[in-house]
């Protein structure tokens, strides 16, 4: 039998609340808003709540970060228009990283089997290169191996190799990934 009662969250700490009310203001200003305020002023915002961001982030309107501070992120990464990190536990993504429009990445879970329901955060990493395409998604616990491609609307619910092309739900490979050589001698 459920009983909802007997939720605990064990060892998740979301912050002191005074932080995560003044982030949700501040998201709600400066990402959660069709508002094209300037990729500098955002990625400034998310250090200033804590995130580690790399050199020339591209962050579009209508994006939702839920805690800044479990966010990193290394340089020239894209995050497209409404991804949702809902990031309970870290999230961890490479240099170059392309999050497109709509995708999610999700760190936290609950154990159904559980009487309370207990929650289950997993962090997730996205390898150098990566790209998860629009409305793909990434559950928790779930690594993303360097250059790999989680395409449209696909869900990873487990790790999945780098220099691949991933698909479906769940994703699973469907071949390597060929970039082109894009310098002819």
């Amino acid at each position: 039998m459920i009983d909802l009662s007997a939720y605990r969250t064990g060892d998740y700490d979301p912050g002191p609340l005074w932080r995560r009310v003044l982030w949700y203001g501040v998201s709600a200003i400066f990402f959660e808003t069709r508002i094209p305020w300037p990729s500098a002023l955002k990625a400034g915002l998310l250090r200033l709540f804590g995130a580690e961001v790399g050199p020339d982030a591209v962050i579009k309107p209508d994006v939702k970060v839920k805690f800044p501070w479990k966010l990193r992120m290394g340089r020239r990464c894209w995050i497209g228009e409404r991804v949702w990190i809902d990031n309970v536990a870290e999230v961890a993504l490479g240099d170059q990283v392309v999050l497109s429009q709509g995708a999610g990445v999700f760190t936290g879970n609950h154990d159904y089997t559980a009487p309370g329901f207990d929650p289950r955060p997993g962090p997730v990493t996205i390898g150098d290169g990566a790209w998860i395409a629009a409305k793909a998604i990434v559950c928790p616990g779930v690594s993303i191996g360097e250059l790999a491609v989680l395409t449209a609307g696909s869900v990873a619910t487990r790790s999945l190799e780098g220099g691949a092309v991933h698909s479906g739900h769940p994703a699973t490979r469907k071949r390597a990934r060929e970039i082109r050589d894009t310098n002819p001698d």
